[in-house]
């Protein structure tokens, strides 16, 4: 990374982390960056990513930046059956995950059908609803094709 994209990640990192009253730690800005070059990322894949320039960091510091980040809004968790635990910056909408059963690739997926909460249950037993988690299991194209690596 350049010196100039280094800096304006870190402007961001340190604005998005103020804005969710977390403080700004180094620790925290590199998890930050490491999430929103890499989305549906897990902890140890965030870890990894950082390790080699912060390699003071714990495993256990990810861990707790992530937790912070999920308290305050700031991520949302991800928690595919089977699989470790991932996260992602985006968490201003309803959107929804598809995950291949092979290789464990995670993508997007605009909301089902209609307005949030996109879908709407038998019955809602009274409850007001404001969102739905949908999760689509199927093989990506790479795996698909066995192109992938």
């Amino acid at each position: 990374m350049t010196e100039i994209a280094s800096a304006v990640g870190d402007a961001a990192a340190a604005l998005a982390l103020r804005h969710a009253g977390l403080r700004v730690t180094e620790s925290r800005a590199a998890v930050y960056e490491a999430l929103a070059a890499r989305p549906h990322a897990s902890a140890d894949a965030v870890f990894a990513s950082i390790a080699h320039r912060m390699p003071r960091t714990s495993r256990q510091s990810v861990y707790n930046a992530l937790s912070d980040f999920a308290d305050a809004g700031l991520v949302r968790r991800i928690e595919p059956a089977g699989r470790p635990m991932l996260f992602e910056l985006r968490v201003d909408d309803n959107h929804h995950h598809l995950v291949c059963i092979q290789c464990g690739e995670v993508e997007d997926v605009e909301c089902v059908v209609g307005h949030a909460p996109c879908l709407t249950p038998s019955d809602s037993h009274g409850y007001r609803l404001q969102a739905a988690e949908v999760t689509f299991w199927g093989t990506c194209p790479a795996c698909a094709e066995g192109t992938r690596p």
